[in-house]
């Protein structure tokens, strides 16, 4: 196309100077004023050449509705020509039936028609006359380096095409923004849907011991589990015991092991000389019980740390007042005997009952046998058995919540099982403090009451350490086990002492 063959615009030269960036002469256009005319002044454009054309070689960039016209105008052409190719076959041009044919089925022709579009698509097809999506994608670019502006970055024709390397985002970033309400949650999180927003939520941790069972729902894990690392199940909870290693095991081991060394010095020093004086002087049938008492106190110790079961539980209960019982049983016959001795000389020469040593085992082990008949009928009311407790170590933080495995013996029975002993024990400070003022050559009296003061100290401050700190399975085995050493260590030195004091 040229200024020879489109002369009927009258703004056609004038599109023809800006597009070309050139004069035209008269020959350019229908008329001419001096301005057109070449002067040769350098601030001027050009004189156009005459050789300037618009086609497919040239720069020339064609309207962007053009192309939906001239489809619109082949539409119709291609329309008509079948629907004279149909109606008129027999006769050239424009026949009867074509005149009379009406719009309606003119439409239909037209919405029938393919053909290859302006813009080079082959089938084009304007079946309902809309025109096919075709668009340039302009984004917005601010740099320091370039001016501010519009760049192409894509066009949509039938898909998109982007060119994603050229697109420029906020910051000047190159990446792709995601472009969502909001981010997936993480393992353990569950989705907390924001009201009137459906689309989306806060991710919330499921805490404590919950677990996420589904992407909007939290769960507790059942009492012996907790959650697994990442929160989406559950594990078990790990089961632990009193350790031999463990410091709440060791100082009470060791202590028990001086107490038994002690107690077998002590006994063996007895057995070798049973027939002096001395031993007779001290009642060596009661004092052979006594050693068997303070011997179960500290054997007590490693029954508390072994591992239980059935059996361990089952001697726990047996051994676990049994040897403080057997203790205090004898100590109370010995001071009651010295008690009614030296009652009954205030009255009479006459000797009083029961002072036998047959009589004063026979008082021991009748005392001895009401703690027996308590364990019993405990065994009848509460078979021994094993717990895991998972309540005692369940902290705040999952990862280190524990069970324990202990015997089912809770602090009330503990206390009940010892209680009959406290009751022995402070019978026999009782009669200690009555018989405080026998004569210094009866060496006995003294020794038992000073143990007796020390003892009930001693569970003066455990009973109140027992129930006032918090209770694990280390804190009442430790603080049960050294109080129980603690009388088996006063015992033998009630037993040593008497000995000593003779000998000197």
């Amino acid at each position: 196309m040229g200024t020879d063959n489109n002369r009927r615009n009258v703004w056609f030269a004038e599109y023809w100077e800006e597009n070309f960036n050139c004069k035209l002469t008269i020959t350019g256009s229908k008329k001419e004023d001096t301005d057109r005319k070449c002067t040769g002044d350098p601030s001027l454009p050009p004189p156009c050449s005459g050789k300037e054309r618009i086609g497919k070689d040239s720069h020339y960039e064609q309207e962007g509705k053009v192309q939906f016209v001239i489809d619109a105008v082949y539409a119709m052409a291609h329309a008509l020509h079948h629907m004279n190719r149909d109606l008129c076959a027999d006769s050239a041009g424009l026949c009867p039936d074509m005149e009379h044919a009406g719009g309606k089925r003119l439409l239909k022709y037209i919405r029938s028609v393919h053909f290859n579009g302006e813009d080079g698509t082959a089938g084009t097809a304007l079946a309902e006359m809309d025109a096919p999506g075709r668009y340039d994608i302009f984004q917005f670019h601010s740099s320091n380096t370039s001016t501010p502006g519009y760049r192409l970055v894509g066009q949509w024709t039938d898909d998109l095409q982007l060119n994603v390397e050229e697109m420029q985002w906020g910051g000047g970033v190159r990446s792709v923004p995601p472009s969502v309400c909001s981010q997936p949650c993480r393992p353990g999180e569950r989705k907390k849907m924001v009201k009137g927003m459906p689309c989306c939520w806060h991710c919330e941790l499921c805490d404590g011991y919950q677990y996420q069972a589904d992407e909007v729902t939290c769960l507790l894990c059942s009492y012996n589990e907790r959650p697994n690392e990442n929160r989406t199940g559950c594990r078990s909870i790990p089961i632990i015991k009193l350790e031999w290693h463990s410091p709440w095991a060791v100082i009470p081991v060791f202590l028990a092991m001086l107490g038994i060394i002690a107690t077998i010095f002590v006994m063996a020093t007895f057995i070798r000389y049973n027939d002096t004086p001395i031993v007779r002087a001290s009642g060596r049938e009661l004092s052979y019980v006594l050693l068997t008492g303070i011997f179960l106190c500290y054997i007590i110790t490693f029954l508390m740390i072994a591992k239980p079961d059935v059996a361990v539980c089952s001697f726990r209960r047996i051994f676990l007042g049994l040897g403080m019982c057997i203790s205090y049983a004898a100590l109370l016959t010995k001071t009651n005997r010295i008690y009614r001795i030296f009652e009954q000389g205030k009255k009479s020469v006459t000797a009083p009952r029961l002072i036998s040593p047959t009589s004063q085992l026979a008082i021991t082990s009748s005392l001895i046998s009401v703690q027996l008949l308590g364990v019993f009928v405990w065994f009848a009311v509460d078979p021994p058995n094993i717990i895991i407790d998972y309540d005692e170590q369940k902290t705040m933080n999952p990862d280190q919540a524990r069970g324990v495995l202990k015997c089912d013996i809770t602090d009330l029975q503990i206390i009940c099982s010892l209680g009959y002993s406290i009751l022995l024990m402070v019978t026999c400070t009782v009669y200690a403090i009555k018989t405080r003022g026998v004569p210094e050559n009866f060496n006995e009296a003294k020794p038992i009451g000073f143990t007796m003061y020390t003892t009930c100290i001693v569970w003066l401050a455990f009973i109140p350490i027992f129930f006032g700190t918090a209770q694990s399975a280390e804190k009442v085995g430790e603080s049960t086990q050294v109080s129980e050493d603690s009388c088996g260590g006063n015992n033998v030195v009630l037993i040593s002492l008497p000995w000593i004091s003779s000998s000197h």
